[in-house]
């Protein structure tokens, strides 16, 4: 789901003036569905589905924004996203292991 003001505050990066989408903290196919949510830009939100699976995000503990700011391969692209425009949505790639 996509907000459409441009003033929003991405709860994983701290970008401003970004759009953001809703983020299900547990995935919706996990048990997730009526569990909290975050406010993430696009790029964040595209970012962590890159880097990990439904089940990844489960079993890593990867469930809370302090969580997933804490894991090292998130934390080396928020020290990079941040230094980003708010109008930047770089392209993502998905991680080899969440292709296969």
């Amino acid at each position: 789901m996509i907000d459409n003001g441009l003033d929003q505050i991405c709860e994983l990066c701290g970008r401003e003036g970004v759009e953001t989408t809703r983020h299900h903290l547990t995935p919706k196919a996990k048990g997730g569905t009526h569990l909290p949510t975050a406010r993430l830009c696009r790029s964040c939100h595209k970012q962590i589905h890159a880097l990990y699976t439904n089940h990844d995000l489960v079993t890593l503990g990867l469930t809370s924004i302090p969580a997933l700011q804490k894991d090292p391969n998130t934390a080396r692209y928020l020290k990079w996203i941040r230094k980003q425009p708010s109008t930047s949505v770089p392209r993502v790639r998905k991680s080899e292991r969440v292709r296969s």
